[in-house]
């Protein structure tokens, strides 16, 4: 059985402590006790860590050794177009667990007015769901979650290859399109858009195209965005052989 993993803010001259609810959870719920061993991660590199101290909101463990660290085959950037949040931050949590690496929230044209003001209030809440999912998902790498950007401003994310879903018939299906990047290498960045409901607007595919992203589909059903959210990043990681 694979022993429980939890994420702390640094490992520092061989011990690092676990703070507030998570150590809460950790003596209350699970009656940890000194000497008991569970994966440990600073976000970049994972331990084994013993417990030496444990109080109400408070683990301290003592760095056993460093544990293999398997690197990612392919880095995926996530734009999704702003929706209500309790969907948006469904996607953030299953968007973790496929192993995004980085989610950016997207104001499209089409989206509802005001979320990217409140989105930027929310970062704090949206990285500790990440956390969570994480944890879940046995991930190393917490992904990065960043503030909203403009259109015009995401057109402009770099990445090897760049797609973006597109609801009009006659585009690549997404597996074909990632299939077809000449030399795949484990690694390398791609980046993935998805819009709003009700789709993108003329002028958006226009930013979208004279940047060079590529329009593909995720087939003729029309999903909603955060689950053609999820769908692309499990058809991305597929592509990739994970």
């Amino acid at each position: 059985m694979a022993r429980r993993r939890f994420f702390v803010d640094e490992v520092r001259r061989g011990e690092a402590e676990l703070e507030g609810e998570e150590a809460e959870h950790l003596t209350r719920v699970l009656r940890v006790e000194i000497g008991q061993r569970y994966e440990i991660c600073d976000g970049g590199r994972l331990y084994l860590g013993e417990v030496i101290e444990a109080r109400k909101r408070s683990v301290r463990f003592r760095v056993v050794e460093s544990l293999e660290v398997d690197e990612p085959a392919v880095r995926i950037v996530l734009l999704v177009s702003l929706i209500k949040f309790e969907r948006f931050e469904w996607m953030i949590e299953k968007a973790t667990e496929l192993g995004a690496e980085t989610i950016i929230p997207v104001q499209a044209e089409r989206s509802e007015s005001g979320l990217e003001l409140a989105a930027r209030k929310r970062i704090e809440r949206w990285s500790k769901i990440a956390r969570s999912a994480s944890q879940q998902s046995r991930r190393v790498h917490l992904p990065e979650i960043r503030l909203p950007l403009q259109m015009r401003e995401a057109a402009q994310t770099t990445a090897r290859s760049r797609f973006y879903l597109e609801e009009s018939p006659g585009c690549p299906m997404l597996l074909s399109a990632a299939l077809a990047i000449p030399s795949r290498q484990v690694g390398e960045t791609i980046a993935v858009l998805v819009g709003p409901e009700g789709g993108w607007t003329d002028r958006e595919r226009g930013q979208l195209i004279a940047a060079s992203w590529t329009a593909t589909s995720l087939g003729p059903q029309i999903l909603r965005t955060e689950t053609a959210a999820i769908a692309a990043l499990a058809v991305l990681t597929s592509a990739w052989g994970i």
